[in-house]
């Protein structure tokens, strides 16, 4: 039985299969993660942006819990192809053969894009917002004591987010290509999107002008392109359309 003769219940049926398999896949990552924790956060310590500060534990808990939120997220890392995988394998019986072949070449390319995200966001925010942080606090005659809870909460606070954020032309073009979103309704919702994502980066970023326009402007030309390759992916689909129904009209006049 194809997905496309499924019932509502069976469609929920397969959907918690792949969720299952997700689950189990991730707590195996979470094992392999043990051991790439205590290296990455040793490298995040003695990084430029990071080595001149000393980090403080203001409670007990808090190597532990930083160690635990590092093995989620290298665990999350891990799993997110196959998450990708299992969300394409879902959806994909709804969609054309060239359809199918063309969005599973999507999973590779948000991969790349989100480490993309991250390592823009690390390697160009986050030194600046840091410098930025500690001229003001120099400014002020505050001496800054560090928490290494706060530290790592902060930088995940600014990287996380673009990781998602970059995959926004990936994700337009799947969703155009499922029908659900086209370039002319983007193009006309381009002020509402601009205004959301100046909300998101006033609140990733300090409340100062150069950090803001850092994070707005590389998030306004990702929409822009994102619009682009979705025209791109709205003509695919409407040429795969017009063959559909030339094949059909072929097979009618054929009878």
């Amino acid at each position: 039985m194809s997905q496309r003769d499924m019932t509502v219940y069976e469609h929920i049926g397969e959907l918690q299969k792949r969720l299952m398999f997700v689950v189990v896949f991730f707590l195996l990552a979470v094992v392999v993660s043990f051991f790439l924790a205590e290296p990455l956060i040793r490298y995040l310590q003695h990084a430029d942006e990071a080595k001149e500060l000393t980090m403080n534990a203001f409670r007990i808990t808090d190597p532990l819990k930083i160690y635990m939120e590092m093995i989620m997220f290298i665990a999350l890392i891990m799993t997110s192809p196959l998450i990708l995988f299992q969300v394409w394998s879902f959806v994909s019986p709804g969609l054309y053969e060239r359809e199918r072949k063309v969005t599973l070449s999507y999973i590779p390319v948000s991969l790349i894009l989100f480490l993309g995200g991250l390592s823009f966001s690390y390697f160009i925010l986050f030194p600046y917002i840091v410098k930025f942080m500690m001229g003001l606090s120099m400014n002020l005659n505050i001496e800054q004591v560090i928490g290494i809870n706060e530290y790592f909460h902060f930088l995940f606070q600014i990287t996380i987010p673009f990781g998602f954020l970059f995959q926004l032309p990936v994700a337009m073009l799947f969703l155009t290509r499922l029908g659900i979103v086209t370039p002319m309704m983007m193009a006309k919702m381009r002020k509402a999107a601009y205004f959301i994502l100046l909300v998101i980066a006033a609140l990733i970023t300090p409340p100062d002008i150069v950090s803001h326009l850092m994070v707005t402007v590389p998030l306004f030309i990702l929409y822009e392109i994102s619009i682009w390759i979705s025209k791109i992916g709205y003509k695919k689909v409407l040429e795969a359309e017009q063959k559909l129904e030339m094949e059909q009209f072929e097979e009618i006049n054929k009878d």
